[in-house]
């Protein structure tokens, strides 16, 4: 008769963690392996000893694996990372331009209600939209290292964006910008897009690489 620790399941925001930064080839091999000691500990020392077990060991694997990424493939990553700061500056540039190109053409300035509202229309893409499009095009660009490339330019986008912050925090209490204080916060939401843009191709090679093959009988 099989023991009631064969049921029961690891934490699963620990196994979707760990199978978010693990490269394709190993997508079987190190989810198993934790699995398997997992149910060893479970039934050997209980469910709550196993699950904090699983927790410690996924947080080392994700580190691990990280760390790994840098080793194994490092041009790849420089060079990933590289050319999604290029994409970035590519992409702000255009949307500066598209508007300011509008105010001038309807006279937006004018207005400071429209202005105001253009503004945030243009910083929402800027630190929304579009770094979640760049987060896609350079996880397409390193398959199996989603993740690692994303988190990094998220990494290096945020330490500059905070570093910008500082500087200029005297301003932040001036009454003509009070109004615009709230966009600031927006600037450590680019990072986070962009982890969300690699984990979105991440998942997606992994629920196609778990499809059936066509040919298989």
């Amino acid at each position: 008769m099989m023991s009631k620790a064969t049921f029961i399941r690891p934490p699963r925001v620990a196994v979707w963690l760990v199978e978010l930064f693990t490269p394709n080839k190993e997508t079987e091999s190190i989810p198993g392996d934790l699995l398997e000691e997992f149910s060893e500990l479970a039934s050997k020392s209980g469910v709550a000893f196993a699950r904090r077990w699983y927790w410690r060991q996924s947080v080392k694997t994700v580190a691990h694996l990280i760390a790994t990424g840098f080793i194994v493939v490092p041009w790849l990553i420089a060079g990933t990372v590289g050319g999604g700061w290029l994409l970035l500056w590519l992409f702000v540039w255009s949307t500066q331009k598209a508007v300011i190109a509008v105010l001038y053409r309807y006279q937006v300035y004018a207005h400071i209600d429209a202005f105001v509202f253009w503004l945030i229309y243009a910083v929402l893409i800027q630190r929304l939209i579009e770094p979640f499009l760049i987060g896609c095009i350079i996880a397409l660009a390193a398959k199996g290292r989603e993740m690692v490339v994303t988190m990094t330019l998220g990494l290096v986008i945020g330490t500059c964006g905070g570093a910008g912050l500082v500087h200029f925090r005297h301003y932040w209490s001036r009454p003509n910008l009070l109004p615009l204080a709230p966009l600031l916060l927006t600037t450590f939401a680019s990072p986070v897009m962009f982890v969300i843009g690699g984990g979105i191709v991440r998942e997606i090679r992994s629920a196609l690489s778990r499809r059936p093959s066509a040919t298989a009988d």
